[in-house]
């Protein structure tokens, strides 16, 4: 059977603000860590403006090149291209994707199943979610806190600027499922085009 015929449903949720920001994914088992970096930040709304890597039994996922240049005294960083979903085996142990070291978001993700491709259904997928996306550079779990404190009290001396940096239409409730889709559909293509033009 095809590599593309089978399919990884995934929860990924990020860890440490209640209640929970999650998404659940449908993915390729063939696609690579690389890739699902693009499918994720898509599906978070996050801007891929920051390192990131993955955390899997101890050892560290990533691109090696990024990572040696902004930690130039801990090469010990693994190629994320050189490991796909199929590589895990049935009820492998969540893993962690840890996104901008400064904010340190960290989402756990979960292999919930696999199944057959749906005729017609495009991959990857977004096919459930909770809640927005913090907003990018806010700060991790601390900052977001008081950022949503401030945002929703008129009072607070830094509601109006707030406000405006991130958009009157943000909402910690609001999450577009077709928005999210289109996203994450087209993640990974975007992500090789915007590679082929720096060269």
């Amino acid at each position: 059977m095809p590599d593309v015929q089978t399919i990884v449903q995934l929860r990924v949720t990020l860890l440490e603000i209640e209640p929970a920001i999650r998404r659940r994914l449908l993915v390729p088992q063939s696609t690579t860590l690389a890739d699902l970096h693009h499918v994720i930040q898509a599906g978070f709304g996050w801007t891929d403006s920051h390192l990131h890597e993955f955390v899997i039994g101890g050892l560290r996922f990533g691109d090696p090149d990024l990572m040696e240049d902004a930690f130039e005294d801990d090469p010990r960083i693994l190629s994320a291209a050189d490991v796909r979903l199929r590589d895990f085996g049935p009820g492998a142990e969540p893993f962690l994707y840890v996104y901008d070291f400064g904010d340190n978001w960290q989402h756990q993700v979960e292999i919930e199943e696999r199944s057959l491709a749906e005729a017609g259904r495009k991959y990857p997928a977004c096919i459930a979610g909770d809640r927005s996306g913090p907003p990018e550079d806010v700060g991790g779990v601390t900052g977001y806190r008081e950022f949503l404190e401030a945002f929703h009290d008129k009072a607070h001396p830094d509601h109006r600027s707030l406000r405006q940096w991130a958009g009157r239409s943000f909402g910690r409730e609001v999450f577009d499922l077709e928005k999210a889709d289109r996203a994450v559909r087209s993640a990974v293509r975007a992500a090789r085009r915007r590679q082929a033009t720096r060269g």
